[in-house]
């Protein structure tokens, strides 16, 4: 545990500043900073307006605990004919631990619900003109830049079509590390600027040390312009917005002088793959019900979930400093799931945090393949297990708390359902091959084994299945009684069948799942760090050999768990028929659902089908339009040697370039002096960037002498070319 007053520091930005920041990172002047720690919680300006009925915690809360009680008493009858033995005591206690994680989910689910029902439609807003500035955020790493650049082109002539361009300022946040991708986005940039003109702002800015990762990039942002703007609307590479839904959290903002934090539910789109497929129709059908219970009971205690949502600039720079935990990654450092403790501190300081489940038009993508899946949530899982260290923090919230602890066991579940699956069988092998006691050490006229209620487990098993797949029929439900929704989807028929296609896949999918979030726990309690990789945004394929190492350890337990239970009976293979079919099947399921064409060939037929999909919104045709021009213009995109020796490309590029800070006398970057060696001893631009690892092509890229130097070089090379183009 990290006591987060001691730690929580971060920039109190005077929020007066004023005037546009200059094109040129270089030019961009820091706002006046100072550090702070803590200065206690702010008295809202409206006490009722961040108060949370209590009752409506009651209702769920109570109703899950009370669901829970009963299950695990009824578990404890199924197991209590005979004396509690160690392994059915184990039993009991991992039926507890996850039979409770899932109960919340879905009393909340119940609300959400009647919710869904009877609002079908976003809230109208009140069509007030913006007068306070938003900064819209898009951070970015390694990520292919046509899609950030044409989804920023296309939300801003949105929002300047609404008439409220003036408001928002575009950022993007680079922490690429990719020579060539950045090369890429300096190119694109420059495209977008000149289709936008003159009266949209955007702004660029590569760091050259990506610390801290995304939260890093932000906080880099907040030092040194953040002052300048109210508001800031945090994005991810993939995310797209309607105008309306910004406006409208501007709006909500400004309405609001206590809201600290507003985060929409995205949708996912785009995806083509079965894997993406089914994600998207699970999010698009089911998550409206899980959303907005989620939201209705939480109220002004709601999460964030990093990007798609609007921050007040004061809040989250007065309260939300992360703390740098003690000790090595993967359970120190930087906490890599930042959001969720960013709301917890927002929260703390008396601003209100708000999940806006009535708005629509947030969008984002998801990953194509089980294993992009899979790399995702590896950070993912480190991150939320380092909220271990973070949850007892003084003055949170308990509702901050209960969104923690949540994301820990969104993870810690996995080993959870596994061991319990273990637990099971050993107690089915047992009461079949072991011998009992009949003579232990206390006197008994019976013997010693397992004895299990057949009928009861029948039951509490049916029960169990309700509890969790209540979402998901409350979800089609709701989405079929829309007539609107149904028609866009395919119709009633279809969505049925899209329904029974993704329990089917999904069911497959979850126990790879649960084994891959099982080896990444394992991974991070023997201290194994993550790190940070980008994420495949289109095709999920890999070759076959591939494939098969990934999922190698997968089919192994699922070959041992079906001997072991066909060694016991086949009443026990059939019961775990539902989780080995998966295991077994691992490579030829993760083959399928990555795959591209079969993907293109379910779209086609409209499997998996969302209404955004069978009526796309304006603002996807006119994402689809801009990203075709951002694509030809990336073929025309010069390679590193062209770059460098373009005048103009080098000339755009040094204006972004931040000026080295000063270094102490025999301070000297290993890398630095290889790469100013190799430009030195080279006679061309493309000799010296031959031998240069990536390493070094990124310093030189990043380091202004070192650019200028190789400048030299190219005018050197093409004076030289002139000169004997001239003799000849």
């Amino acid at each position: 545990m990290v006591e987060i007053n001691t730690l929580n520091e971060n920039i109190d930005v005077s929020q007066e500043a004023s005037g546009m920041p200059p094109v040129s990172p270089a030019d961009m002047p820091e706002q006046s900073l100072k550090h702070f720690r803590r200065r206690g919680v702010r008295t809202p300006v409206n006490p009722k307006g961040v108060h949370s009925p209590a009752w409506r915690r009651l209702l769920v809360l109570g109703s899950a605990v009370a669901l829970s009680c009963w299950g695990i008493y009824e578990m404890y009858s199924v197991l209590a004919l005979g004396e509690l033995i160690f392994v059915e005591n184990l039993v009991l206690v991992l039926f507890a631990l996850t039979f409770s994680w899932i109960t919340v989910a879905f009393a909340g689910s119940i609300i959400g619900f009647f919710k869904v029902i009877a609002q079908h439609k976003p809230l109208d807003e009140e069509p007030v003109a913006l007068t306070k500035r938003t900064a819209v955020l898009m951070p970015t790493y390694n990520e292919q830049p046509g899609r950030i650049f044409s989804a920023i082109e296309t939300m801003a002539k949105a929002i300047q079509a609404q008439g409220e361009g003036a408001a928002f300022d575009w950022f993007v946040l680079s922490d690429t590390t990719d020579v060539e991708v950045a090369i890429a986005e300096e190119v694109a940039l420059q495209t977008l600027r000149h289709r936008l003109g003159s009266e949209v702002n955007v702004y660029y800015r590569r760091r050259v040390k990506n610390e801290a990762k995304k939260a890093g990039n932000v906080a880099d942002f907040c030092k040194r312009w953040g002052g300048a703007y109210d508001h800031l609307l945090v994005l991810d590479a993939d995310s797209l917005m309607e105008a309306k839904t910004m406006i409208t959290l501007a709006r909500r903002m400004e309405a609001d002088p206590d809201a600290g934090l507003i985060q929409t539910i995205p949708q996912l789109i785009n995806g083509t793959t079965l894997m993406a497929r089914i994600q998207q129709f699970a999010t698009r059908i089911y998550g409206p019900v899980v959303g907005s219970g989620l939201a209705w009971w939480t109220a002004k205690e709601g999460n964030f979930w990093g990007h798609n949502a609007i921050i007040r600039t004061e809040a989250f720079m007065s309260a939300a400093g992360l703390p740098h935990l003690r000790g090595k990654p993967p359970f120190g450092g930087h906490i890599l799931s930042h959001d969720f403790v960013e709301a917890a501190l927002i929260r703390r300081a008396g601003w209100s945090v708000v999940i806006a489940s009535d708005l629509d038009g947030s969008y984002e993508e998801s990953p194509p393949s089980i294993i992009d899946l899979a790399v995702r949530d590896r950070r993912w899982c480190q991150g939320n297990l380092q909220h271990a260290r973070v949850i007892g923090g003084s003055g949170l919230h308990w509702v901050s708390r209960s969104h923690l602890a949540t994301g820990i066991m969104s993870y810690l579940s996995s080993p959870l359902w596994l061991l319990l699956i273990l637990a099971g069988m050993a107690l089915a092998l047992q009461a079949q091959y072991i011998r009992p006691e009949y003579f232990s050490d206390e006197y008994s006229l019976f013997p010693t084994w397992p004895v299990i209620d057949a009928a009861r487990a029948l039951m509490l098993f049916l029960f169990t299945m309700g509890i969790l797949f209540a979402p998901k029929v409350l979800g089609i439900i709701a989405f079929l009684v829309n007539a609107e929704q149904r028609k866009r989807a395919g119709g009633t028929l279809r969505v049925l069948i899209s329904f029974v296609v993704e329990i089917i896949l999904s069911a497959l999918v979850a126990p790879i799942m649960m084994l891959i979030h099982s080896g990444a726990v394992l991974s991070i309690l023997i201290g194994r760090d993550a790190g940070w990789n980008p994420q495949r945004r289109d095709d999920g394929s890999l070759p076959l050999k591939d494939v098969i190492y990934r999922h190698r350890w997968h089919m192994v337990m699922g070959v041992i768990l079906t001997a072991f239970a066909a060694l016991n009976s086949m009443s026990l293979l059939a019961w775990l028929a539902p989780a080995v079919a998966g295991l077994l099947l691992a490579v030829p399921v993760s083959v399928i659902t990555s795959s591209w064409s079969i993907g293109e060939k379910a779209k086609r037929w409209g499997i998996l089908k969302t209404p955004e999909e069978g009526v796309p919104p304006a603002i996807f045709t006119a994402f689809e339009q801009t990203l075709k021009v951002y694509t030809d213009d990336a073929k025309q995109c010069p390679d590193f040697v062209g770059f460098v020796a373009s005048a103009h490309w080098a000339s755009i590029h040094k204006r972004m370039l931040d000026e080295q800070p000063p270094r102490a006398r025999g301070d000297i970057d290993s890398v630095e002096a290889l790469t100013a060696m190799k430009v030195a001893e080279a006679e061309s631009v493309s000799e010296a960037i031959g031998f240069m690892t990536p390493k070094e092509r990124l310093m030189m890229l990043n380091n202004p002498h070192l650019f200028e130097k190789a400048c030299r070089l190219a005018i050197t090379e093409r004076e030289r070319s002139y000169s004997l183009a001239g003799k000849e």
